[in-house]
């Protein structure tokens, strides 16, 4: 089997209203996608999304006429056009899904298949009013959910602890409440400093008093020192991050330090399929778990759901949703259906051979970017 073409359409949806992200300071009024599709010589179609994929064009020929079933050579190809470039892991995420659709298994199969589903956690995106938040986190609960991550702005805490002690009075202790604290990484030209330890820590010690499940992106990712102090002076609070770090180099560090409970590199956005599932599995070796940041589209969702599965990632896994900001339908506008919970709460596996994505072409027409 050979590369024969590697198409990108990108994808622009108009959104009105605007989605207020937590994590940027400007209302979002578009949502861009790019769809990656590896096509072959023997009518296989490998399809991916998640990075934007800005400049591929320049690195193309490094992958057609090779055989795709080559992964580790892909990855490694990959990576190296990732320090010229942007990051290509949407790519190798199509590459899997010609693998599984080649050998007619779900790639989760292909990566352990240590479970066919896993229970979801409602992954909110905008800051609300406890009030509010108490609104959304009821709709959660009736659609399945049984767990609900909330968002805290670093300027905000008080506000923001306020909607956690609301959500749990509400819902009570079997509903499980994450935190995000949104304090790793920064988006572009977001130059305002990240919360200090001294000012996490008194955050965290007033989630512990709320029995939080965990507390995730407390830190830069460098403070290493300040992750294990967060973990030490809080048995009963998970740590959780990893998202948005690109060095498997780095993140080895963590594991070595034993700063974090919970690694959640995403696939499509961070390191890869590949990568990931090495990690994920040194965690487990560790007794750390494994569960990975999902919030880009449908098919960004269903590549972290089969690694996930794959490994036995857990104990859940992150499903973005806030309506009305944010719904499975804007979230996958470029797909047939949208990707959903079933009524236990749980994401499962598709069946079908490779990711299990059905595009739908009449939006892909409509939205994409001429």
């Amino acid at each position: 089997m050979k590369i024969t073409d590697i198409t990108l359409d990108r994808l622009r949806l108009e959104l009105n209203p605007p989605f207020h992200a937590a994590w940027d300071p400007e209302p979002r009024r578009h949502f861009d996608a790019t769809i990656v599709r590896v096509h072959t010589d023997e009518g296989i179609t490998g399809i991916g999304s998640g990075d934007l994929m800005d400049g591929f064009e320049t690195y193309r020929h490094l992958f057609v006429g090779e055989d795709p079933l080559q992964i580790n050579r892909h990855v490694r190809a990959i990576e190296t056009a990732n320090f010229h470039g942007a990051y290509y892991w949407p790519l190798e995420a199509a590459l899997w899904d010609i693998i599984g659709k080649a050998h007619g298994r779900p790639v989760s199969e292909l990566f352990g298949n240590a479970t066919r589903k896993l229970p979801a956690y409602a992954s909110s995106g905008e800051l609300k009013s406890p009030a509010e938040r108490v609104a959304m986190a009821l709709k959660a609960r009736d659609a399945g959910f049984r767990a609900l991550k909330i968002r805290i702005d670093r300027d905000r805490i008080d506000e923001g602890v306020a909607a956690v002690r609301a959500v749990r009075e509400e819902l009570g202790s079997g509903f499980e409440i994450m935190v995000d604290l949104n304090q790793s990484w920064r988006m572009a030209g977001d130059t305002a400093h990240a919360s200090d330890l001294a000012k996490t820590r008194k955050t965290i010690a007033r989630l512990a008093e709320l029995d939080v499940f965990w507390v995730e992106e407390p830190l830069p990712y460098s403070d290493l020192d300040g992750f294990k102090r967060l973990r030490a002076e809080n048995p009963g609070v998970r740590i959780a991050a990893g998202e948005m770090h690109h060095s498997p180099t780095e993140l080895l560090r963590h594991l070595e330090k034993d700063t974090l409970d919970i690694y959640q590199m995403d696939v499509v956005l961070a390191i890869g399929m590949h990568r990931a599932r090495t990690l994920a599995e040194l965690a487990q070796l560790k007794n750390r778990q494994f569960t990975p940041h999902s919030w880009t589209n449908g098919i960004g969702v269903l590549a972290n759901l089969h690694v996930a599965a794959g490994v036995g990632g857990g104990p859940f896994f992150e499903f973005p949703y806030d309506p009305p900001g944010w719904t499975p339908e804007r979230r996958d506008f470029m797909l047939a259906e949208p990707v959903r919970v079933n009524s236990d709460g749980d994401l499962e596996v598709p069946d079908k051979p490779g990711l299990g994505i059905e595009l739908d072409e009449d939006a892909i027409d409509r939205w994409r970017i001429k």
